[in-house]
C-alpha cells in the first residue's frame, strides 16, 4: 500500500513516520535507496567512516512529507501492531513504467550520484535514467540546502521537465516554483494502478456526508475526504459540484478506494509541515466532551481551545472487557491525558487509560537527573538491571550501581517484577537513554545533588561515587556526567601513598567542593570533611580486633586476586592481609604458577607475617624464610648482627648501585654492586628480581645509623655442599609443582584435570594434526577439547611426518600457564630400556627440555628422564650466554633416586660444567644452516649417475626458477643447478638475475662443480661419489667464451676457510635468500658455497625500512654489501648494507633497546654483542616529564657514538647529533662539563635527590647542581616530606644558574618563580607560609662579600699581568683601565651594599647580553662529578648579581613573541665609574661620624658634585642611553610618540616587574597617542596587547581586545596575527577554530587558505590540508587557482610529502606549461629538497619550451648559475652549448 507520511523523528538507524488517522510507522536505514545502502555496506566492509556518507539526521528533518510503501505489518511482543515502511523509489514508483512517464509529472526520488554536469537521481522506474542538471538544482541548493551540494540518499520532490527516447532518459527539475505548482492532469494518463500519494489534483465535490466528502477527480476517479482532512476554515461550507484542489493521501491496493485531503498544507508539494507538536503534551485534562464516536476506530473530543482531539479505541478504556460504548455519546465528558500529536491529521491524541493518566512520567523529556523515580524490574542481565519507569520508558542500572558495594550475584537481591526506587544519573531524551542508580546512600541522600557544573559552589557537601582511582587521586562522578577530581593531598588528613589500595571504583563518598570552573568543566573536590563521629566508632571497633604479631605463622584463606598478589583473611578472626605474588615461593616461576591457580576460598598453611602497619598486614610464604623464623635464626635488632653472619632474606628493591635486601624481622641492608656477584655486573637488574629469596653475608654494620652492608657473592654465601643445596632446591621446586597439580585437579574443566594427571615420561599414541612452518609438530587433541600437544623441530627427531599419521610420543613437560604439553618423538625416549640404575653413579645424559629453574635430560644408556636443578644456590640466578644450557647438549648427571616418583622424573645433580658436550646437529653443519630446506626439484632424480667432469659444456632446459638458483634438466634427465652468481658477469644492484631465465628455455652452460646431496659439499672431480653429485653450472658469458674457466674450490676443508678469503671492508655482490624474522637478519648467498648474513640493523639507517624490511628487499634481489667479518659460530660471512660497521666516536648507527632504567637512561645493543648506554640527557634535544615513556625493549633507535672509552659505548639519541641536517631546534643544550654553563643561564634538568642542604638537580650526564632550600621555593614547608612528594627523583625542573665556581666545581641554582618564570615547585593550593626574606637576603650578602674578595684576588692577578703588557694597556679604552680600581673604592670605609650604582649599571649591561630579563639572585651550589683541571681564572670574568631585598615572583615572557623589539638601538647605560654614590640611607650614618671638613675639602667636594651633575646631564642627553625607569620611558615616548618599538619596550619594562595592569595602561596610551596615519605602528601595539592578554589575561579579556582590534584595523591582518599568536603558544584548538571563522569571513582571500593549509601541515594533518586546498579551489576565482596550487605544493615540499608536491607542480604545469613563475618556484623547491638529477631534468624540460626569448634567457642564466655552483666544467660548457643552439635556431626561424 502506498501512503503519504510525515517525518516525525530522525534517529541514526531509522525514521519514525507519522501516518494519517494517528498511526505511525518506521523506515529502516536500508530502506532509503539502493545507492545509500551500497555506501553503508562499503563503510561496514572497510570498518571506518566514509567521508561522503551522510547520516540520516542530515538527510531528513522532522516535518518532511514523504511517499512510503507499507513493506510489512508485524506484531510486537506485547501484541501491538508495528508498521514497517520503505521510501526506496524502486518500491514507491514500482507501479510506473518508462513509457508512462510524461512531462509535468511530480515524482519523488533520491540522489544516487554526483556527475560532472549534474546529479543522477534514482526515481525507481525500470529502464529510465533520470538526470538533474546543476542549473535546475541551484535554487533548491541555495534556499533549502544552505549552499551545500546534494548528498547521496537525499530525498527530492522532482518534476519531469522532458522525456527522451520513450522514457529512457528523463530530465528533472526541483525548483520550488515548479514543484509547488505541479498538478496531476488527464494528459499524464494516471490510472488507479499507478496513482501515487502526494499528487495534487483538481476535483469536484460529488456528495457532502456527515463524515466528510465524496470527490470526483481526473474525470473518471472517485475518492473520499475524511472529516479530519477538510479545510478547517471552510468546514461546513462545502456544496455539490464545488471545484476544489485535493491531495491524494493513499490508495487502498485491494478496494482501490482513494483517500484525499483538502488541508492547505498538503496542496503545495515540497513544503514541510510546520506544526510538529502540541504545546500541552503530557497534560491531564478534566471534563473533555465527546464530539463523535466511531465503533471500529475510536472517538473524537473537543478541547477547550476549540480544536479536535482523537483517542484510538484501545485508549478509551483500561481493557476491552470493561469498555462501554454508551459512555461515549456526543456531549459526555471524560478525564483524559494528551499522549501524542499526529502531524498528518493536526490532531492531539488522547488516552483515557487510568495507568497512563496516573503515570509519573510520560516521556524521557519529563525525567530530570537527580530525581527519584519508582519502577519495576524487567530483566537482570550481566550488563545491569533493566527497570520499567513508564509506559514506554525503560532505564538501566549498571552493575556498579546495584548497591553501595559491588554485587557478585544481583539475582539474589533483585527479582523480576520487584518495585524499586532509583535515582536518575543521566537522561538523554534524544537517544532515549536513561541511567539510574540503586546505591542506597545516593538514593537516600538528603544532600543537594550536583546535576551541572554551575551547581557546584565551593564549600558545598554532597554524595558522589568514585569513577576511577589513579596514583594522583580519585575521580568522583555525580549526575549528568558531571565529575571532579580529589587530588592525592585531599584524600585524607594523613598521607595516602597508594590510593588504589584504599579506595575502589564504585565506592560512594561524601565530598566537599573546593572550587569549580563551569566553562572548562573542571572541579576540585576534597574528602577532608568535618570529623565524622561514625568513623571514630569504627576506629575503636577496629582496635578491639585481635592483632597478629610480626614473625607469627598463620593459616590464611584467599579472598580475591589483585594485580600484585592475593588479598587474604587470616584465620580464625578473618583479619584482612596481603600476600604478594613474589612471596608465594622461593622460585620466581613457581610464584606466578601458584598465583595463577589459587582461587578465592583456597586455604594456605604456615604463612609468615612479615610486617604490620596501620592495619595493613603483609605476609610471606617462602619456605626458606619460614624455616629461618621457626629455627630462631632471624636477628630482631642491629645489636644482634655481626659481620660474617649469614642471613636469609628477600630482595626489597633494585638500584643501579646495588640491591636492598630485607629480612623477616623488618631489618634491611644494602648489597653494593661490587660485592653482589662473583661475575661482572653490567646491570643489577640482570642478576636479581624484586621479591627473590637470597642468602646474604653481613660485611659491615653501623648500629648508630642502623645500616649494614651485605655480600651476595656465591663465594661468600655457601650454605653447604653444592650437590646437597642443588638437590634441596630441586625437591622443593618439584613439590610445589605437585601442589599446583593438585590445585588443578580440583577444577571443573576436563582439560585442566587431564593436564594435572599428565606427568613427564608418560608414553601416548597420538595423531599428527599439522606440521608448522618452523618444523614443529602439533598433535590432535583427541577426546579432550582444547588440549595442545606439541613437539619442537628438535623433538621431531628428523622424522618425516604427515597429517593424520599415528605416532608414539613421550611427555617431556606440561606447561601449566600456557596449558601446553611438550612431547618428543625420539625413539630412545619412547622405547626406554629396562636396565637397573644405580644411585650415586654418574651417567651421561642429553638435555631434552629447559625450564626456568630446572632442566629435564634423558639418560643416554636407558632413555629415562631425569630432572636436575639449574641452580645450586638461591643467589645463583645469572648466566652468561656461553654458560646457558641448550636443548640437545650433553651433560654428566649423578643420580640421587633410581625410581621416578609422583613427578615421573628421576632426581639428579649435574656434574662439573667441564663435562658438558656441545649439541650434535648435523655432520657438516658448517655449510648448511638448520633452517635451510633443500630444493625438492634437485632431489627428484639424484640417483642417476653422470659422466660429466668440471669444464664440460652442456645444454639443457630450464625446469624451475628459484630466488637464488635455477634448476636445469640436462640430457639423460640429469638435474643441474645454476646459482644466481653464475648467470651474469655484471649484476645490476636491485635486479634478480634468475628472472633473466624463463622456464622451458634452452641454455648452454659449463660445469663448474658437483654438489653431494648427502653432505651438501662440493666434491672434487676425483672423488668416487662425484658421478652421483648434482652438477653446478655457469651460464656467465665470460665463462662460456674462454677455454680457461673457473672451478669451485672443492678442496678446502671447511667453509670457514673459504670465507677467510674475504677481507673486512671489501664489497661483494650477494643474493637475498630469505628474511629471517625470528633471528632478525637477511640470509644471502655470495656464491653457491658461500653464505652470508646481514643483521637487520645493518640493512639501513631508515626506520621505515627497518620496520617493514620485507617491503624493501625482494627474495632473489642482488645487493651490494660490505664485509664486516666472518661469523665464528657458523661458516657465514657477516655483511652490512650501510658501509663498514665501525662503532667509533662520531659514527651514527642503528641499535636496539635492551633495557630501560627509569630516571637513568637506556641500554642499547648493536650487532655482534657491542653494548652502549644512553643517558636520560641524551634521549632528546628537548627534555620531557616522561623521557623514557616511548622506549620499550626491542625498539630500534638511531644512535650517535659520543665515546668508546670503556667496554660500554656512550651514546646520544639527540636529533641534532643523529641527523644534523634537520637543524632541529635544540631546546635543552648538551651540558657535558661545567664549562658549558654560564651564570644567569636558564637550564632544565631532572631532580637527582633531596639532600640536607638542598635539592640536587642533574643538568647533564655528569653535571649536578644544588639549589639550597631558600632558593627551591618561595614557600616554607614545615614538613620536609613535601620535598620528596613534589620533587620526586626524575622530575623535570627549570633552574637559573646563579654561580659557577670553577675552582670548587660548584654550580648554584635557583628554582624560584622570579628567576625561572615557571610556577613554584609547591602548588599555591597547599596554603604554605611564604619564606621569610631576611634569610635569603643575608645569605645573598654573604655570597656577595665572598665573591667580591675572589674578584679582588683575580683583579690583582690581572693587574700584574697587565703591567707586563704595558703597550697593550695603553691601547685600552679608559673605561677598561678603570675597572680594576673598583675593589679599592670599596675599602675606603664603605661597606659593600647591594644597590651601588656602578654595579647596577654593569648588571644592566649583562642583562642585555643575556637577553633574559632575570633580576633575581638565588643561591645554589652544584656538585660537578668530573675531576677536571681548574680553569684559568682570567678566562672566566666574574659576573656580579643584584639581589633584591624583597622577592617578588616575576612573570617571564614565554616563547612566541619578543617584547624587546630592536632594543639594540639603545646601547649601554651611564659609563661606570670607580666611586658611585650609595643610597641615601647609607650616607646618613657616615655623615654623622665625619668630623667638620676643612674649606679646601668643601671646595673639592663642591667641584666633585658639579662634575657628577654634568656627567649625569651628559649621560641623559646621550642618544645611546638606555631607559631605566618609567620616567625615562615617558621622556622617550614624548620625543617619539609614533614609535611602536618604544611603546613595546615600555610595556616590556612593566611586565618584567609583573605589573600587568600598568603594561595594559601603556598599550592603551600608545593606541591613543600614535597618529591615525601610522597604521602599521598601531597594528604593532594591538599585536603586543593581544600577546599580553594571551599570556596573562583570560579568554574573555583576549576576545574583547581582539574585537576592538578588528574594528580599528584591517580585520584580516588582525585575524592572521591572532592565529599566529595561538599557534606559537601551542593553543592549537583555538587556532583551528579561528581559522574556520576566517574561512567563512574571508573565503575570497587566498592568503587565509594558504595560511590554514600550512598550519594543518605543521600539525601533521596532511589529509586535512589536502581537503582545505580542494575547498579553496571551489571558493576562489579561477584566476587564483594556479597560485594557490603552487603555494600548497611549496608547503608540501617544506612540511609534507615531497612526492605529492612534485605531482601537484607537474599537474599544474601540464595544464599551464607557459607559467614561468610556477616553473621558477618548482625549480627553487627542487634545488632545495631534491637531487641534482631531478633539478637537471627540470632545467632540460624548461629550456626546450617555446617561450619568449626574454624568458628563455632567464632560464638559461639560472641553469648556467646552477651548474657553476654544483656541476663540473664540462656541465657548464654543455649548458652554454645548448644556449648557443637555441639562439641559432631562433635566428634561423627569423631568417626564414
Amino acid at each position: 500500500m502506498r501512503i503519504l507520511g510525515c517525518v516525525k523523528e530522525v534517529n541514526e538507524l531509522e525514521l519514525v513516520i507519522s501516518l494519517p488517522s494517528g498511526l505511525q510507522g518506521f523506515v529502516q536505514v536500508t530502506e532509503i535507496c539502493d545507492a545509500y545502502t551500497k555506501k553503508l555496506n562499503e563503510q561496514v566492509a572497510q570498518e571506518e567512516p566514509l567521508t561522503d556518507l551522510v547520516l540520516l539526521p542530515e538527510l531528513f528533518s522532522p516535518g518532511m512529507l514523504v511517499r512510503c510503501v507499507v513493506s510489512s505489518l508485524g506484531i510486537t511482543e506485547k501484541g501491538n501492531k508495528s508498521v514497517k515502511l520503505s521510501l526506496n523509489p524502486k518500491n514507491v514508483n514500482k507501479v510506473l513504467s518508462a513509457e508512462a512517464l510524461k512531462p509535468g509529472m511530480l515524482l519523488t526520488g533520491t540522489v544516487s550520484s554526483l556527475e560532472d554536469h549534474g546529479y543522477l537521481v534514482d526515481i525507481g522506474v525500470g529502464g529510465a535514467r533520470a538526470f538533474l542538471p546543476f542549473p535546475k538544482a541551484q535554487e533548491y541548493i541555495r534556499q533549502k540546502n544552505k549552499g551545500a551540494k546534494l548528498k547521496v540518499g537525499q530525498y527530492l520532490n522532482c518534476v519531469i521537465e522532458e522525456v527522451k527516447g520513450n522514457g529512457g532518459v528523463v530530465s528533472l527539475s526541483i525548483g520550488h516554483s515548479e514543484v509547488s505548482a505541479a498538478i496531476a492532469t488527464e494528459e499524464q494518463n494516471w490510472t488507479l494502478n499507478n496513482l501515487l500519494p502526494g499528487l495534487v489534483v483538481k476535483a469536484q465535490v460529488q456528495k457532502v456526508t456527515p463524515l466528510g466528502l465524496t470527490l470526483n477527480f481526473l474525470s473518471f476517479f472517485t475518492g473520499l475526504v475524511d472529516f479530519m482532512h477538510l479545510d478547517p476554515k471552510k468546514a461546513g461550507t462545502y456544496f455539490s459540484n464545488q471545484a476544489v484542489k485535493a491531495c491524494i493521501l493513499c490508495v487502498h491496493p485491494q478496494t482501490r478506494a482513494v483517500r484525499l485531503s483538502l488541508r492547505p498544507v498538503f496542496l503545495q508539494p515540497g513544503r514541510p509541515l510546520t506544526r510538529l507538536s502540541c504545546q500541552h503534551l503530557g497534560a491531564i485534562l478534566d471534563d473533555v466532551p465527546v464530539q463523535g464516536f466511531f465503533s471500529k476506530a475510536g472517538a473524537t473530543f473537543r478541547l477547550k481551545d476549540g480544536s479536535l482531539a482523537y483517542a484510538r479505541l484501545s485508549h478509551l478504556s483500561d481493557s476491552k472487557n470493561i469498555f462501554n460504548p454508551e459512555a461515549f455519546k456526543p456531549g459526555n465528558t471524560h478525564k483524559c491525558r494528551i499522549i501524542d500529536y499526529s502531524q498528518m491529521d493536526e490532531l492531539a491524541l488522547l488516552s483515557l487509560r487510568t495507568s497512563i493518566i496516573e503515570a509519573q512520567y510520560l516521556r524521557y523529556h519529563d525525567i530530570k537527573p537527580g530525581a527519584l523515580v519508582k519502577g519495576t524490574v524487567l530483566t537482570i542481565k550481566p550488563y545491569g538491571i533493566l527497570v520499567k519507569v513508564g509506559e514506554h520508558i525503560r532505564g538501566l542500572v549498571p552493575p556498579m550501581h546495584l548497591a553501595d558495594i559491588l554485587m557478585k550475584n544481583p539475582e539474589k537481591k533483585y527479582h523480576i517484577g520487584d518495585e524499586v526506587t532509583c535515582r536518575v544519573l543521566l537522561c538523554d531524551p534524544e537517544a532515549k537513554k536513561l541511567m539510574m542508580t540503586l546505591k542506597k546512600t545516593l538514593v537516600e541522600s538528603k544532600l543537594p545533588a550536583i546535576t551541572c557544573y554551575a551547581d557546584a559552589k565551593p564549600g558545598l557537601q554532597t554524595h558522589g561515587f568514585i569513577l576511577r582511582v589513579k596514583d594522583y587521586g580519585c575521580v568522583v562522578k555525580f549526575y549528568s556526567d558531571v565529575q571532579g577530581l580529589v587530588p592525592k593531598h585531599e584524600l585524607s588528613a594523613e598521607y595516602v601513598p597508594d590510593p588504589e589500595k584504599v579506595f575502589y571504583t564504585g565506592q560512594v563518598v561524601k565530598v566537599a567542593v573546593l572550587n569549580c570552573e563551569p566553562s572548562k568543566e573542571r572541579m576540585l573536590l576534597s574528602f577532608k570533611l568535618l570529623s565524622d563521629p561514625k568513623k571514630e566508632c569504627a576506629g575503636h571497633s577496629q582496635k578491639k580486633r585481635k592483632a597478629i604479631d610480626v614473625g607469627q605463622l598463620v593459616d590464611v584463606k584467599v579472598l580475591e586476586k589483585t594485580k600484585d598478589g592475593l588479598e587474604v583473611a587470616v584465620l580464625p578472626h578473618n583479619i584482612p592481609a596481603f600476600l604478594p605474588t613474589s612471596h608465594l615461593s622461593d622460585h620466581v616461576a613457581n610464584g606466578l604458577l601458584l598465583y595463577h591457580w589459587l582461587q578465592a576460598g583456597d586455604t594456605l598453611h604456615r604463612v609468615l607475617c612479615l610486617s604490620q602497619s596501620e592495619g595493613h598486614v603483609l605476609l610471606c610464604r617462602k619456605p626458606a624464610l619460614v624455616s629461618t623464623v621457626e629455627g630462631g635464626q632471624d636477628p630482631k635488632s642491629f645489636s644482634e648482627i655481626h659481620p660474617g653472619m649469614l642471613l636469609i632474606g628477600f630482595v626489597k628493591s633494585i638500584k643501579d648501585y646495588g640491591v636492598f635486601v630485607q629480612f623477616p624481622s623488618g631489618l634491611s641492608g644494602l648489597a653494593p654492586k661490587a660485592i653482589m656477584s662473583d661475575k661482572f655486573v653490567t646491570s643489577t637488574s640482570d642478576h636479581f628480581v624484586e621479591g627473590q629469596t637470597v642468602v646474604a653475608k653481613v660485611t659491615n654494620v653501623d648500629e648508630e645509623k642502623q645500616r649494614m652492608l651485605l655480600s651476595l657473592r656465591l663465594s661468600d654465601c655457601t650454605l653447604g655442599a653444592r650437590a646437597t643445596t642443588s638437590l634441596l632446591l630441586l625437591n622443593q621446586c618439584l613439590e610445589e609443582l605437585q601442589g599446583v597439580r593438585s590445585l588443578m585437579s580440583h577444577r571443573d574443566s576436563v582439560l585442566i584435570q587431564t593436564l594435572a594427571e599428565m606427568t613427564p615420561g608418560m608414553v601416548l599414541d597420538l595423531e599428527v594434526q599439522e606440521v608448522l612452518e618452523d618444523g614443529s609438530v602439533v598433535f590432535s587433541e583427541g577426546p579432550v577439547p582444547g588440549l595442545v600437544l606439541r613437539a619442537s623441530k628438535y623433538h621431531r627427531a628428523g622424522q618425516e611426518v604427515k597429517s593424520g599419521q599415528k605416532k608414539k610420543v613421550v611427555i617431556l613437560n606440561v606447561d601449566m600457564l600456557k596449558l601446553e604439553v611438550h612431547v618428543s618423538l625420539y625413539h630412545n625416549l619412547v622405547n626406554r630400556k629396562a636396565k637397573k640404575l644405580k644411585k650415586g653413579r654418574e651417567y651421561q645424559a642429553i638435555v631434552q627440555h629447559l625450564e626456568e629453574s630446572f632442566a629435564i635430560a634423558s639418560l643416554v644408556e636407558t632413555g629415562h628422564l631425569a630432572a636436575f636443578s639449574l641452580t645450586s644456590h638461591l643467589n645463583d640466578t645469572f648466566r652468561f650466554d656461553s654458560e646457558k644450557l641448550q636443548v640437545g647438549q650433553g651433560v654428566s648427571l649423578t643420580l640421587k633416586t633410581t625410581e621416578p616418583g609422583v613427578t615421573g622424573l628421576l632426581l639428579a645433580v649435574e656434574g662439573p660444567v667441564a663435562k658438558r658436550t656441545m649439541r650434535q646437529t648435523r655432520k657438516d653443519s658448517e655449510t648448511v644452516d638448520e633452517d635451510d630446506e633443500v630444493d625438492p626439484a634437485m632431489v627428484v632424480e639424484t640417483i642417476k649417475k653422470h659422466t660429466l667432469s668440471i669444464g664440460d659444456m652442456v645444454t639443457g632446459t630450464v625446469k624451475s626458477i628459484k630466488p637464488t638458483h635455477v634448476v636445469v634438466t640436462l640430457e639423460d634427465g640429469i638435474i643441474g643447478c645454476i646459482h644466481a652468481s653464475h648467470i651474469l658477469d655484471d649484476v645490476p644492484v636491485g635486479t634478480s638475475p634468475t628472472a633473466k631465465l624463463k622456464v622451458g628455455k634452452k641454455v648452454t652452460a659449463r660445469v663448474i662443480g658437483g654438489r653431494d646431496m648427502k653432505t651438501f659439499k662440493f666434491l672434487p672431480v676425483s672423488h668416487p661419489r662425484f658421478i652421483r653429485t648434482i652438477p653446478e653450472l655457469s651460464v656467465r658469458p665470460s665463462e662460456l667464451e674462454k677455454d680457461s674457466h673457473t672451478a669451485l674450490n672443492t678442496h678446502s676443508v671447511s667453509s670457514l676457510e673459504k670465507i677467510k678469503q674475504y677481507q673486512a671492508g671489501e664489497t661483494v655482490t650477494c643474493f637475498l635468500k630469505k628474511y629471517n624474522a625470528i633471528k632478525k637478519w637477511l640470509e644471502v648467498e655470495i656464491a653457491p658455497d658461500i653464505r652470508g648474513r646481514i643483521p637487520m640493523l645493518l640493512t639501513s639507517l631508515s626506520f621505515k625500512i627497518l620496520k617493514h624490511p620485507d617491503k624493501t628487499f625482494r627474495i632473489g634481489q642482488a645487493l651490494k654489501a660490505t664485509v664486516v667479518g666472518p661469523d665464528s659460530s657458523k661458516a657465514f660471512l657477516c655483511l652490512s648494507l650501510i658501509g663498514p660497521h665501525k662503532l667509533e666516536k662520531g659514527e651514527v648507527a642503528m641499535g636496539r633497546v635492551v633495557n630501560v632504567t627509569p630516571n637513568k637512561g637506556l641500554t642499547v645493543s648493536f650487532p655482534f654483542g657491542k653494548m652502549g648506554r644512553v643517558s636520560i640527557f641524551h634521549v632528546s634535544d628537548s627534555y620531557s616529564e616522561t623521557p623514557l615513556e616511548d622506549f620499550t625493549p626491542q625498539k630500534i633507535v638511531r644512535c650517535y657514538v659520543l665515546s668508546t672509552e670503556g667496554h660500554v659505548l656512550t651514546l646520544s639519541l639527540r636529533l641534532s647529533r643523529t641527523n644534523p641536517e634537520t637543524k632541529s631546534k635544540i631546546q635543552d643544550p648538551e651540558i657535558n662539563s661545567i664549562e658549558d654553563i654560564q651564570e644567569g643561564q636558564l637550564l632544565r634538568g631532572y631532580v637527582n635527590s633531596i639532600q640536607p642542604d638542598g635539592v640536587l638537580l642533574g643538568l647533564g650526564p655528569s653535571v649536578v647542581g644544588l639549589a639550597q632550600y631558600p632558593y627551591v621555593s618561595q614557600y616554607s614547608p614545615s614538613k620536609k616530606t613535601l620535598y620528596n612528594r613534589y620533587l620526586p627523583e626524575g622530575k623535570l625542573l627549570t633552574a637559573k644558574v646563579l654561580i659557577v665556581d670553577h675552582r670548587k666545581n660548584l654550580v648554584e641554582l635557583s628554582f624560584l618563580p622570579g628567576d625561572t618564570g615557571k610556577p613554584d615547585v609547591f602548588p599555591a593550593s597547599l596554603g604554605l607560609p611564604l619564606l621569610k626574606q631576611e634569610g635569603r637576603q643575608i645569605e645573598a650578602e654573604e655570597r656577595d662579600h665572598k665573591r667580591e674578595e675572589e674578584k679582588e684576588q683575580k683583579n690583582e692577578k690581572r693587574k700584574a699581568k697587565r703591567n707586563q703588557k704595558g703597550q697593550e694597556e695603553a691601547q685600552l679604552p679608559s673605561k677598561e683601565k678603570k675597572e680594576p680600581q673598583k675593589p679599592h673604592a670599596k675599602k675606603q670605609g664603605k661597606r659593600p651594599h647591594l644597590g651601588s650604582g656602578s654595579e647596577q649599571e654593569r648588571m644592566n649591561k649583562k642583562q642585555k647580553k643575556a637577553a633574559l630579563s632575570e633580576e633575581d639572585d638565588s643561591g645554589v651550589e652544584v656538585y660537578y662529578r668530573e675531576g677536571e683541571e681548574e680553569i684559568d681564572e682570567t678566562s672566566v670574568l666574574p659576573k656580579e648579581k643584584q639581589t633584591r631585598p624583597a622577592e617578588v615572583p616575576r612573570l617571564q615572557l614565554s616563547s612566541g613573541f619578543i617584547w624587546d623589539v630592536g632594543l639594540d638601538s639603545l646601547t649601554p647605560a651611564l659609563p661606570p665609574r670607580g666611586e658611585s654614590s650609595d643610597s641615601e640611607e647609607d650616607e646618613k650614618p657616615q655623615q654623622a661620624t665625619q668630623k667638620k671638613k676643612s674649606r679646601k675639602e668643601r671646595e673639592l667636594e663642591k667641584q666633585k658634585a658639579e662634575n657628577e651633575l654634568s656627567r649625569i646631564e651628559g649621560a641623559l642627553m646621550d642618544p645611546r642611553r638606555q631607559p631605566e625607569s618609567a620616567d625615562d620611558f615617558d621622556r622617550l615616548v614624548l620625543s617619539s610618540p609614533n614609535s611602536s618599538i618604544l611603546w613595546l619596550q615600555y610595556m616590556a619594562f612593566h611586565l618584567q616587574a609583573t605589573e600587568i595592569e600598568k603594561a595594559r595602561a601603556v598599550a592603551e596610551r600608545a593606541l591613543k597617542t600614535i597618529s591615525f596615519r601610522e597604521e602599521q605602528e598601531k597594528l604593532n601595539v594591538w599585536v603586543a596587547l593581544l600577546n599580553l592578554e594571551n599570556m596573562y589575561g583570560s579568554q574573555e579579556s583576549l576576545t574583547k581586545v581582539f574585537e576592538r582590534a578588528v574594528q580599528y584595523n584591517e580585520p584580516l591582518k588582525v585575524f592572521l596575527q591572532l592565529a599566529d599568536i595561538y599557534t606559537k603558544s601551542e593553543k592549537f584548538q583555538e587556532a583551528g577554530e579561528l581559522y574556520n571563522r576566517m574561512l567563512k569571513r574571508f573565503r575570497q582571500e587566498k592568503a587565509v587558505w594558504i595560511k590554514y593549509g600550512a598550519f594543518l601541515l605543521r600539525r601533521g594533518q596532511a589529509g586535512a590540508s589536502h581537503r582545505v586546498m580542494q575547498r579553496a579551489l571551489e571558493c576562489l576565482p579561477n584566476k587564483e587557482h594556479v597560485d594557490v596550487i603552487a603555494k600548497f605544493a611549496q608547503l608540501e615540499f617544506q612540511l609534507g610529502d615531497a612526492e605529492r608536491a612534485r605531482a601537484m607542480f607537474e599537474n599544474t604545469l601540464s595544464t599551464y606549461p607557459k607559467r614561468t613563475d610556477v616553473w621558477s618556484v618548482y625549480i627553487d623547491m627542487t634545488i632545495k629538497h631534491g637531487s641534482q638529477k631531478e633539478v637537471r631534468d627540470i632545467f632540460e624540460r624548461v629550456i626546450h619550451l617555446s617561450l619568449a626569448p626574454k624568458r628563455m634567457k632567464f632560464f638559461f642564466k639560472r641553469y648556467l648559475d646552477y651548474e657553476k655552483l654544483h656541476g663540473t666544467e664540462q656541465d657548464v660548457r654543455a649548458v652554454k652549448a645548448k644556449a648557443l643552439e637555441y639562439v641559432e635556431a631562433k635566428s634561423c626561424v627569423l631568417e626564414d
